[in-house]
């Protein structure tokens, strides 16, 4: 059976990257959204960043952003791939991988089935997609709000690219969610949380055990 990734989003702290490391997660996802309890500044992000043991994929996520603060962004901290959270076309999307040289991940949100019509076209333009909840109309976040989508709508399509899922995931849905889905990859931010914003290391080992298996230290995993 293929390996399963696992990206845990919304990291603020060191001790937060060596609970992903230890849990053997793929992906370490830090939060660029300054309405989000999860937003880290330059300067934090930097030290958590750099924190990352090698082969431990950096994300930073951004809803919206300029030319002018993803400049300052990449010049600052030491990142692996873009994620792109807001309303960014797939010509942005075009942009940005050649602006900056690195993958972008591109989030989509899906509540029904007219909501997967761009998949195809957005593929064409990003490395991978996110394919997470479509958050309500009243919502401040443009994901990260623990809430999940029927996933059975993305689970008979064939992919263009790499894929991840998201949405409502928890370490006591995600392996059911993997099986309707046939995911490769799952993303989780609240639902491995104390509090909002305030990561549940426990969770952590939970969520990434539940969809890959237990870490063994002694067996180093494919990134």
């Amino acid at each position: 059976m293929a390996e399963i990734r696992v990206k845990i989003c919304g990291l603020r702290t060191p001790q937060d990257v060596a609970a992903v490391a230890a849990a053997g997660a793929a992906y370490a996802g830090f939060g660029f959204f300054p309405k989000s309890p999860r937003h880290l500044t330059l300067t934090e992000a930097r030290a958590v960043a750099l924190a990352a043991p090698p082969g431990l994929a950096k994300v930073a996520l951004t809803v919206d952003a300029d030319d002018a603060t993803l400049d300052e962004l990449v010049g600052a901290v030491p990142l692996d791939m873009l994620q792109l959270h807001g309303h960014e076309t797939p010509a942005r999307v075009a942009e940005v991988r050649t602006r900056y040289g690195l993958p972008v991940m591109k989030a989509m949100g899906v509540a029904g089935e007219g909501d997967l019509a761009g998949l195809l076209e957005m593929s064409l333009a990003a490395d991978q997609l996110l394919i997470d909840a479509k958050p309500p109309k009243t919502a401040d976040l443009p994901g990260g709000n623990g809430l999940p989508f029927d996933w059975r709508l993305v689970g008979r399509r064939r992919w263009l690219k790499p894929w991840m899922l998201a949405g409502g995931l928890t370490p006591e849905n995600v392996a059911e969610a993997i099986r309707l889905t046939n995911a490769r990859q799952v993303d989780v931010s609240t639902g491995v949380e104390a509090a909002r914003g305030v990561k549940d290391h426990a969770k952590i080992a939970a969520f990434t055990r539940a969809a890959i298996g237990p870490a063994d230290p002694a067996i180093p995993r494919l990134r």
